[in-house]
């Protein structure tokens, strides 16, 4: 099925690209979560809307990425939340609270969809992140997790 992407989608491509994929995948994943819509003719007017967007809120070049990697990389985040006796959380932080605690660290704001978390973080103390800024360039964040 041909789709065209909405937003940047990890091992599949960027916003504004049309891409083949699987009916499935498309159906069950993409579309319904908006990182995609359906490919039509009329659809293409819709891609170059969506590039224009793209590069206003995109970090353009790689010197770009690399000052705000250097940004991101020297700023201490800790993430409070609520968790029980042991030490384990009540549910896991996702990719949005890691994205709003970089932001009140005094880190640069970055979108959520740019964070990739190794495995879900479900436990207190110290967890490395990594935030994809650019294609070719991506920082690691340490994050820890504290009680609230």
């Amino acid at each position: 099925m041909k789709i065209i992407l909405t937003h940047e989608v990890s091992g599949l491509g960027a916003a504004g690209e049309v891409v083949d994929v699987k009916d499935g995948y498309a159906r069950n994943y993409l579309i319904p979560r908006n990182f995609a819509i359906r490919w039509t003719k009329g659809g293409e007017k819709d891609v170059e809307q969506i590039r224009r967007a793209r590069k206003i809120h995109e970090i353009a070049t790689i010197e770009q990425a690399n000052e705000v990697k250097a940004q991101l990389e020297g700023v201490k985040v800790r993430l409070a939340v609520r968790s029980g006796d042991a030490g384990r959380l009540f549910g896991s932080v996702t990719p949005a609270d890691v994205a709003s605690a970089i932001a009140a660290a005094g880190g640069p704001k970055i979108d959520k969809r740019r964070v990739e978390l190794g495995a879900p973080i479900k436990t207190l103390g110290a967890h490395a992140t990594s935030v994809r800024l650019h294609p070719e360039v991506a920082a690691k964040v340490n994050i820890e997790v504290v009680s609230a």
